[in-house]
């Protein structure tokens, strides 16, 4: 499956961003979808994922409540909608494909990714 993200960009703390992953190739629905980030000099963390159905969704606790993961099997995207955003927000945020379930916190565990995308976040 071949992802491309979109949807980043700069905006002030306090503000909203949605970031959309467009997925192409095999069927959409049979991937656990994710999203991590990666901060400078940091490495990539695990922000949150949604399996095959859609009915299930996990995060790291930095953002739940503040970010949605959510998905469209028809339109074979994936979003991540962020709210009440902070400055640590800032990262390239990466969408993510896998064809198992669990371990959604191991990046060496997903099997597809995209290209990024950039989120900065200013205080």
């Amino acid at each position: 499956v071949q992802l491309q993200a979109s949807g980043g960009g700069l905006v002030q703390a306090g503000g909203s961003l949605r970031l959309s992953c467009a997925a192409s190739g095999r069927t959409f629905s049979s991937y656990t979808m994710g999203w991590f980030r990666q901060a400078p000099g940091k490495e990539r963390y695990f922000v949150a994922a949604i399996n095959r159905s859609g009915m299930s969704t996990y995060y790291v606790d930095s953002v739940r409540g503040r970010f949605t993961i959510s998905r469209d099997n028809v339109k074979n995207t994936v979003y991540l909608q962020m709210n009440s955003l902070k400055p640590e927000d800032t990262a390239i945020y990466y969408c993510t494909a896998k064809t198992s379930d669990g371990n959604y916190g191991y990046a060496q565990l997903w099997d597809y990714w995209g290209q990024g995308t950039q989120v900065t976040v200013s205080s």
